[in-house]
């Protein structure tokens, strides 16, 4: 049960988390020449006021949720003093070298001191411009704090929202039975989560960085049921038909056009029928049209070669191409959340109620992405946009 305790140190430790990460991104800022922006996509970028009004709606959104059962309040909103001023240090000592390459556009490091034939290429980039991409250790230490820096401490946030249709998904299957896997699980974030809530849940983790898998390991430690599987998301070393739920976080604005194909083709073969997946990732064009501009702007800032084919792809086709119809769909700040189900026999029609995804004001643009199931009656509530 919640009680009011629960809430006074989540404010308390949120205001902390807010305070510390944007401060960092703040004096991040006299490291940085950020790109030039042209005078018509400044114009058109939404105000500071909006964008801190829909963080403060996450943040609202996700007491809510903690308050109402759907998942346990986190268990720490930052790391104890002394490790926290540990990774700013390292995020600062890194910091100019991420603002030299963004200055330079050198994203192909990776790339040139990787040997051939272990990776895909398009995985062998300086994604954000930051050091070593994602294969190093070092790499694996600063990701999460970096991220947090990004999202002024409001990215651990966004994950959680898929911790609401997942309740539902394991109502449905129950916890014992259900197997999870989590495609491009990095250091495990995500899945600690997971196993906070379920440590009885299988859960596979899945990620193309053996680095990252190690910090995932450590993670993880703690409960069993956990495996981990280095390999890429189009690929995945599991049988079909032999997963319940796959979870996939901030992967697809991060792959080719033909790669979110394929990895949506891999999904489908490793659902079980009436499985399902829960997609987090980046607002699209189109969802909250005020933002379409810093949509455009970020693949300029940070080295995200495919974003903005992403922006602007249909995800809703791109999945029912492989079978998976649309049942869910949100907004979470600057993520979505969409849930999409395998046909068969564990589809169930209506699993929302009090905890279910709350109603979505997408807009027309958005809305004309998704599939006229998520406003029937019969489904689950969408949830609430920003």
């Amino acid at each position: 049960m919640v009680t009011r305790l629960d809430k006074v140190v989540y404010q308390a430790s949120q205001r902390l988390r807010v305070s510390w990460y944007g401060a960092q991104k703040w004096a991040s800022g006299w490291f940085s020449e950020t790109p030039m922006v042209p005078p018509r996509v400044r114009l058109a970028m939404p105000h500071r006021t909006r964008i801190l009004r829909d963080f403060e709606a996450l943040l609202t959104r996700d007491w809510r949720n903690i308050e109402e059962g759907i998942y346990c309040r986190p268990e720490t909103m930052v790391d104890g003093p002394m490790e926290a001023l540990r990774k700013a240090r390292l995020f600062f000592a890194d910091l100019p070298r991420v603002e030299a390459r963004r200055r330079a556009d050198a994203n192909d490091e990776v790339f040139r001191i990787t040997p051939r034939g272990r990776y895909p290429r398009y995985y062998l980039q300086n994604f954000h411009y930051q050091t070593d991409g994602y294969l190093s250790r070092r790499s694996a230490e600063l990701y999460d704090h970096q991220v947090e820096v990004l999202f002024g401490g409001g990215a651990d946030a966004m994950r959680r929202q898929a911790l609401v249709p997942l309740r539902r998904l394991l109502g449905d299957i129950g916890v014992r039975r259900a197997r999870l896997l989590d495609l491009a699980c990095g250091t495990g974030r995500f899945l600690r989560e997971v196993k906070r809530n379920y440590p009885k849940l299988a859960v596979t983790g899945l990620d193309l960085s053996g680095f990252y898998l190690d910090a995932a390991r450590a993670h993880l430690a703690r409960w069993s049921g956990v495996s981990l599987v280095e390999a890429p998301a189009e690929s995945v070393p599991l049988p079909a038909s032999g997963t319940d739920i796959i979870t996939c976080i901030f992967l697809f604005h991060e792959l080719p056009p033909k790669l979110r194909h394929q990895v949506v083709a891999e999904m489908a073969r490793l659902l079980r029928p009436g499985g399902a997946v829960i997609l987090v990732d980046s607002l699209q064009r189109g969802d909250a049209p005020d933002y379409d501009s810093l949509i455009d702007y970020f693949p300029r800032a940070f080295h995200e070669p495919y974003y903005r084919g992403y922006a602007n792809e249909d995800l809703t086709a791109l999945f029912a191409k492989a079978g998976l119809t649309l049942e869910e769909a949100g907004l979470a700040y600057l993520a979505k959340v969409m849930v999409f189900r395998k046909s068969g026999a564990r589809a169930h029609a209506s699993v929302g109620g009090s905890q279910g995804m709350r109603a979505t004001s997408m807009p027309s643009s958005a809305r004309s992405r998704a599939s006229s199931s998520v406003a029937s009656p019969k489904m689950p509530r969408a949830l609430a946009s920003p």
